[in-house]
């Protein structure tokens, strides 16, 4: 468990809150904007590169454990340095985005406003990936794949505002 391991340690405590956070956060964010929408989003047009409905949950789950350990290691930096609510602050905002994102695509259908949200999302994950990059190289990097996805969600869900209007 090598990456947990921030300055030789593993605050065990601090590591599993960072990781459930998301993972808790996401599961029930994802249960209550998801009710009772299932027909409703059948009924949309898919874009040709829309994945699999098993897909999202599998990559959710690896991202949001992902950034749960980034979380970790950044904090953990931080707060040796003194700067730990300047780098927490874009994480903050990204995760809000990102559970606020779910309401207005699936609850709402808001797929324009989602759309928006979606680019706010991508551009906070980027600067939390950057602040962390700045205390720990290896809490930035591990949210590498996260912008990526965000990047490939704003696709998506750009073509499903596209072809749902």
């Amino acid at each position: 468990m090598e990456v947990a391991s921030v300055n030789g340690r593993i605050h065990v405590r601090n590591l599993a809150a960072s990781i459930l956070v998301p993972v808790v956060g996401g599961s029930i964010v994802g249960a209550l904007a998801n009710r009772g929408t299932r027909e409703q989003y059948e009924r949309l047009k898919n874009p040709s590169f829309a994945p699999l409905g098993w897909v999202f949950p599998a990559v959710w789950t690896v991202l949001y454990k992902m950034m749960g350990v980034a979380k970790y290691r950044a904090q953990e930096t931080a707060k040796s340095l003194g700067r730990e609510r300047q780098v927490l602050a874009p994480y903050e905002l990204q995760l809000g985005l990102n559970f606020l994102w779910s309401f207005l695509f699936f609850k709402w259908g808001l797929r324009g406003a989602a759309l928006a949200e979606m680019a706010a999302l991508l551009g906070a994950v980027i600067w939390a990936a950057y602040k962390f990059y700045q205390v720990d190289r290896l809490a930035g990097s591990l949210l590498v794949p996260y912008i990526a996805w965000v990047a490939f969600a704003l696709g998506l869900n750009y073509s499903f505002w596209q072809l749902n209007k």
